[in-house]
């Protein structure tokens, strides 16, 4: 049963009540210093992405250098409001295990972060990436402005028959309008800087994505 309901989405009836408040997180980001809530710069922009275990796909974000601003990882795109990691693991409140990413387009641009975005996992495993299983790990790209959604969709029309020539099935990524982001607890925030051997269950398809920088 727990099977199943991690493989779609749950019910309004099955989704678990969550909380008033939010839970802990840290105030820095551990790599840059930074205030991990904001504010942040005048002329930064957010972006947010889920592409499986949130633990690798926020190294992949803050890897791209000072470019960044803030990288974070959280929860979002279900029902539940504040959830926890247990809740999450669940699959009854319905949210992704997401990076949030803020950073300053006038130096890098989204492109780029859709780039990394696709050439860091396998867009086309539907509720799942690698072994990790759950409606938590699918492929997501949630847009912040309408520029954004342009983008993300020209760029899943660019990719997927790169994809399907080198053998693999349609591109299963949601296109979103950016739901409510809530940040994840103390322990998942830069997780692999913490410990650097940490699991990480990422891989990529091989399959370059022709995307370049504006």
């Amino acid at each position: 049963m727990l099977f199943k309901k991690k493989s779609r989405l749950p019910t309004t009836a099955e989704t678990l009540p969550g909380r008033d408040q939010p839970i802990s997180t840290p105030a820095e980001h551990f790599i840059f210093a930074r205030p991990l809530r904001g504010p942040y710069p005048a002329g930064t922009e957010g972006a947010m992405f889920g592409l499986g275990c949130f633990w690798g796909a926020e190294r992949k974000f803050w890897q791209l250098g000072a470019d960044i601003w803030i990288t974070a990882v959280g929860y979002a795109g279900g029902r539940t409001p504040n959830p926890t990691y247990e809740e999450v693991c669940t699959g009854l409140t319905g949210h992704n295990e997401v990076v949030r990413v803020v950073f300053d387009p006038k130096v890098i641009s989204y492109k780029m972060l859709l780039k990394a975005f696709w050439e860091s996992h396998n867009p086309t495993q539907g509720m799942r990436q690698g072994n990790d299983f759950g409606t938590q790990y699918r492929s997501g790209i949630y847009c912040t402005t309408d520029a954004q959604r342009i983008a993300a969709e020209a760029s899943r029309k660019a990719y997927e028959p790169l994809l399907k020539a080198r053998g693999y099935g349609p591109i299963t990524t949601e296109i979103l309008t950016a739901p409510e982001f809530y940040f994840a607890e103390d322990d998942h925030q830069q997780y692999l800087a913490k410990v650097p051997h940490g699991y990480c269950g990422l891989g990529g398809t091989g399959v370059p994505c022709p995307l370049r920088h504006d």
